[in-house]
């Protein structure tokens, strides 16, 4: 099962971790207890309760994760009929399952027939079990035909630059920054690219492409990727979403597939593989490749949601390029459905999503079927500890090149206003705006919960507006054409969940609104980069409440980063729930603060909070 965002409320799941039993628990007889090691217990919750709010819809039961009286182990509770339960345990071993080391060993022994050269241990190690499954590959790789992955001949325009026009270059091309990862690799690196020819000048059919698109320069990612990916180098992007590291791994990947000595009709399967965490993103990635026809290559994409019989059959009649999500790219490698023997280029895109959703065990899984000298490129909008360690296990002397900051900060194009209101009068406002909005505007409507999506879908048709709504309850098909729509202009106004706040590709959307705030800072960013795209301007208007309090000061860090003007207001807000959040510590020790819906400790008049006019006028 596919972890993507089809759950848009946080878990009600009963988990504290501070809770500690002394007694034995007490429950209905009826109740369905599972004794569960505690490391699995993140895995199931998810983080914000994702995971454990998809069990919950799926099997129909009512699930929670307590503390034991037994050090190391949690209770699983489910109630509910005996079908539902009994359906909520298999899903809650099949998430066991599939991250327990010693199972994952145990399944790809007895798939493959591979053998370990020694058992495996109790406490268990990646970084060994890596090391051991490369040992076995590399002697079914020494049947194998070699793979070519430089294909670079630096342009004499190139060549000529100094040091300090490269470095020149790099500080107006958004301050791009590039390094090994490995401080005490001294080899040169390649140098930046200022136009598409001094990259693909020896590619005729690759520039024909281009010049189709009427692209004019390529971006600050392109310029230093393509340079780098096309001399063999693996490559770790990071840089926000809306910057076109799309097409920074995607024209090199063509070319790699193109000049590899094993003839496209001899391989077994796709050249190409790229993840991505989304069903969404997965379909942008596909859609991109299909913009471009060089040399016939051809691209599918395989995703929770779609029949899996149709995915297998365009896989039996060969592809190239192969897009998916890691849940789907299990089962499919599971079954056989799939091989990746001949995988020589391997992207992995918005890692850090991919890890938030939970995707590491299926990563790490299907790629030993990948051979471990194949190129690899991982994109990222951040640089967390869990992207570090997946760029350890699955790159080999990568080069970084970081475009802006590390900070999380939204883009400088999009101005965004703050609006403080109440909640009933949110639905007047926006009525008003979209009356005052030119025909040509293409807006995007962020809110926190699927009924909240519909509702408002419902609401702004009666009042004649022409709307189309996405969220993670919908048919894949229905979520598709929504977009479509969208993109073509049959409508110009979407309602969404946050399902749509990565990945999704359209660069004309005009305005962005935050009807609801987002759960956390992070999905702020990428909500507001939906506008604002491929150099253009955007607005982005947010809508705030007294429960939004608790966000307010993390708002006011990314709207200074990007030199966006802060109303005193919300700078109002930050102050005051800090002290608030102070004074509670002061009170109860170190017991956890929950300001915000539904805690009663919400931003209140008592706090020296909203008085008078509280918003400004749009």
């Amino acid at each position: 099962m596919d972890q993507e965002e089809n759950w848009d409320s946080p878990s009600d799941t009963l988990y504290q971790p501070q809770q500690q039993y002394r007694k034995p628990l007490t429950a209905n007889p009826n109740d369905l207890l599972m004794d569960i090691d505690s490391k699995f217990a993140g895995k199931i919750i998810g983080k914000g309760g994702v995971v454990i709010k998809g069990l919950k819809k799926e099997s129909g039961a009512f699930i929670t994760v307590l503390d034991s009286d037994t050090y190391g182990l949690k209770i699983v509770k489910i109630s509910g009929n005996q079908n539902a339960k009994e359906h909520a345990q298999r899903l809650i071993n099949d998430i066991i399952d599939a991250n327990d080391p010693e199972k994952i060993v145990l399944k790809l022994k007895e798939e493959s027939d591979m053998k370990l050269s020694e058992p495996v241990q109790s406490t268990f190690n990646w970084d060994e079990l890596m090391k051991e499954e490369a040992e076995n590959l590399k002697k079914r790789l020494a049947a194998l035909p070699s793979i070519i992955k430089d294909f670079y001949k630096e342009h004499p325009e190139v060549t000529m630059m100094t040091d300090q026009e490269v470095e020149d270059f790099r500080l107006t091309k958004n301050n791009i920054m590039i390094k090994y990862i490995d401080e005490n690799n001294l080899k040169p690196i390649p140098k930046p690219v200022l136009k598409f020819s001094h990259a693909f000048a020896d590619y005729p059919e690759i520039m024909n492409e281009i010049q189709k698109q009427n692209f004019e320069i390529p971006s600050p990612v392109q310029c230093q990727a393509w340079p780098v990916i096309m001399s063999g180098h693996d490559l770790i992007a990071i840089a926000q979403t809306g910057t076109g590291k799309t097409l920074a791994f995607l024209l090199p990947a063509f070319i790699h597939i193109d000049f590899q000595p094993t003839p496209r009709s001899e391989r077994k399967g796709p050249s190409i593989l790229v993840l991505a965490p989304t069903r969404e993103l997965v379909l942008q990635i596909e859609s991109e490749v299909k913009k471009y026809s060089y040399k016939g290559i051809k691209a599918m994409s395989i995703y929770g949601g779609a029949s899996s019989g149709k995915q297998k059959e365009c896989l039996r009649n060969g592809v190239e390029i192969v897009i998916a999500t890691p849940g789907r790219l299990n089962d499919f490698v599971g079954s056989g459905a799939i091989d990746l023997s001949d995988v020589t280029f391997l992207i992995l895109d918005e890692a850090d999503r991919m890890l938030d959703l939970g995707f590491e065990p299926q990563i790490r899984v299907s790629l030993l079927r990948v051979r471990p000298d194949r190129q690899t490129v991982m994109t990222s909008a951040t640089w967390p500890p869990g992207v570090k360690r997946l760029a350890k296990s699955y790159t080999t002397n990568p080069i970084q090149v970081m475009v802006g900051s590390l900070d999380l900060t939204t883009v400088n194009t999009v101005k965004q206003d703050i609006l403080i209101m109440e909640e009933e009068e949110k639905e007047t406002w926006l009525d008003d705006f979209l009356r005052k909005c030119s025909k040509d505007d293409k807006i995007i409507i962020f809110v926190n919960r699927k009924v909240t999506v519909d509702q408002l879908s419902s609401d702004l048709c009666m009042k004649g507006f022409i709307v189309e709504s996405i969220h993670g309850g919908r048919e894949q098909s229905d979520r598709e054409m929504a977009l479509d729509c969208l993109r073509n202009g049959e409508v110009n106004i979407l309602i969404a969940t946050d399902v749509a706040s990565r990945g999704i590709d359209i660069n004309d959307i005009t305005v962005v609104i935050n009807y609801d705030f987002t759960k956390d800072i992070e999905e702020y960013v990428h909500r507001v980069g939906r506008t604002g795209r491929a150099g253009k301007t955007g607005l982005a208007i947010t809508l705030m409440t007294r429960r939004d309090w608790g966000k307010a000061k993390e708002l006011v860090e990314v709207m200074e980063k990007s030199g966006q003007n802060v109303p005193q207001e919300l700078q109002d807000m930050a102050t005051r729930f800090e002290a608030k959040k102070d004074r509670e510590r002061a009170e109860g020790g170190d017991r956890p603060f929950r300001g915000g819906r539904g805690s009663g400790r919400g931003y209140s008049r008592g706090d020296g909070g909203f008085s008078g006019s509280r918003r400004n006028n749009y």
